[in-house]
């Protein structure tokens, strides 16, 4: 028979990580060990505010299967039983790792997809002054790929800024909902020509589908693509992203609820012309471990939530300058 341990913790931010609607210095999570004949799997997850969940609620819900999951119900059952959020997501990962320890067959192996590579990891730069946003950007002159946090106003100064100081650097632009479509529009104007990957959920997902047309922006804003993150969460909101006008994706475990539902939501996303980004909420390396097992469906990689934090777990991923690595067995899969 197995047994269900949940863990609640937070990590230490190092310093404060800000976005549009939020001003952390500690990452509550919960972790989930599933234990059976001595070998155990483990899982975490983050419980957003944004979602409407908290370490209390998470918890009750993963506390409402604890009968079924110690019984021996499969990830393939867990999906049924769960829905798509953050519990969902821990005890999936931890099903696929105590899986994988107990068969001596890796995760990898068991999903039948190409085997982990290294990749480059876009960085996050938290809402701050122009000026603060620019020294970080230099700061941080390793990486390539620069994720910036922008508010309802002045994310067209803040961008140009960096990207004047970083000539080298491409931007992706996550704005988490604070823009409305006439911001919206004005910002696409103003960074044309400019490097920018793509911008990131400009607008709240109650108005998600209303994105300016590009017939009707005319020659002087930029073709940039825009990303799904709030908007997102399961296969089936792919649809009426693609009508919208969304062209990239952000996949998150604890959005979609697990490694399990993550596979589909990439396969089906990728298959569909979608750009894919491999994201992340703020968390520890076992939380970014199991995504790696799906590098190889995403265009790009946004797991620099370790990064972020004053400590990470023991054996962590190994990031080396700008690149993450897949995960060692003692951390996960």
């Amino acid at each position: 028979m197995r047994h269900l341990n949940i863990i609640e913790r937070s990590w230490p931010v190092a310093g404060t990580f800000r976005i549009a609607r939020s001003a952390l210095q500690t990452i509550p999570v919960i972790q989930v060990v599933i234990s059976q004949n001595g070998i155990s799997g483990r899982g975490e997850c983050r419980p957003y505010s944004r979602y409407e969940e908290t370490q209390t609620s998470v918890r009750s819900q993963i506390e409402s299967v604890r009968g079924a999951i110690e019984d021996g119900e499969s990830s393939k059952r867990l999906l049924e039983l769960l829905p798509a959020g953050a519990a969902r997501n821990a005890l999936d990962c931890a099903l696929w790792d105590l899986n994988a320890k107990m068969t001596g067959r890796s995760v990898i192996d068991a999903l039948g997809l190409p085997a982990p590579r290294p990749r480059i990891t876009a960085y996050t730069l938290s809402i701050d002054s122009p000026k603060a946003m620019v020294q970080a950007a230099k700061s941080a002159a390793q990486y390539p790929i620069l994720k910036i946090k922008i508010g309802s106003q002045g994310g067209d100064e803040v961008a140009l800024a960096i990207l004047n100081a970083r000539p080298d650097a491409r931007l992706i632009i996550d704005a988490n909902e604070a823009l409305n479509p006439e911001a919206l529009t004005q910002l696409l104007i103003k960074l044309k020509g400019h490097r920018i990957v793509m911008i990131e959920q400009p607008l709240h997902d109650d108005i998600f589908d209303a994105l300016p047309k590009k017939s009707l922006l005319g020659p002087n804003a930029a073709n940039i693509p825009i990303c799904a993150d709030e908007s997102l969460h399961t296969v089936d909101d792919l649809d009426k992203l693609w009508q919208a006008g969304y062209r990239a994706v952000n996949v998150k475990l604890d959005k979609c609820g697990g490694l399990s539902a993550a596979l589909e939501l990439m396969q089906t996303a990728k298959a569909m012309g979608f750009k894919i980004m491999a994201g992340c909420m703020v968390g520890s390396s076992l939380a970014m471990a199991p995504m790696m097992m799906l590098e190889s469906l995403a265009d790009f990689i946004d797991l620099d939530g370790p990064l972020l934090l004053a400590k990470d777990i023991e054996n962590g991923l190994q990031y080396n300058g700008t690149t993450i690595h897949p995960p060692k067995a003692e951390l996960w899969g």
